[in-house]
């Protein structure tokens, strides 16, 4: 059992830039790829970005592309979402996810299917 525990989310200014945070318990961290989901009001979840076990290769969701960056460091257990230029859009609950021995590509391209667990998920508001 893995528990993902997200953190950072609040308001932002458009423009402006954000870190999250996502803590997961177990010891086999690196064994997991991890992404990022978001889901804002009214729409279904979407991809925002995979990093693979050993950090070697990451994935985004073209929306976020040269904007976002995830990154994970495995001796504390933790993936990072650091979000820069932030848009209105980006608006959303974010949700931290674990996917066994998944790459990253295979992340994003299964969109959320097959992931392992999820996070409670922490809200971004960007305002305009």
């Amino acid at each position: 059992q893995v528990q993902l525990d997200e953190s950072g989310g609040g308001l932002v200014q458009a423009g402006g830039s954000q870190g999250l945070s996502c803590t997961a318990s177990g010891r086999t961290f690196s064994n997991y790829g991890m992404g990022w989901f978001r889901q804002a009001p009214g729409k279904e979840r979407e991809f925002v970005a995979a990093i693979s076990g050993s950090g070697g290769s990451t994935y985004y969701a073209d929306s976020v592309k040269g904007r976002f960056t995830i990154s994970r460091d495995n001796a504390k257990n933790t993936v990072y979402l650091q979000m820069n230029s932030l848009k209105p859009e980006d608006t959303a609950v974010y949700y931290c996810a674990a996917d066994l021995l998944a790459s990253a590509q295979g992340m994003g391209i299964r969109r959320g299917n097959g992931v392992d667990y999820w996070g409670k998920g922490t809200l971004v508001t960007v305002s305009s």
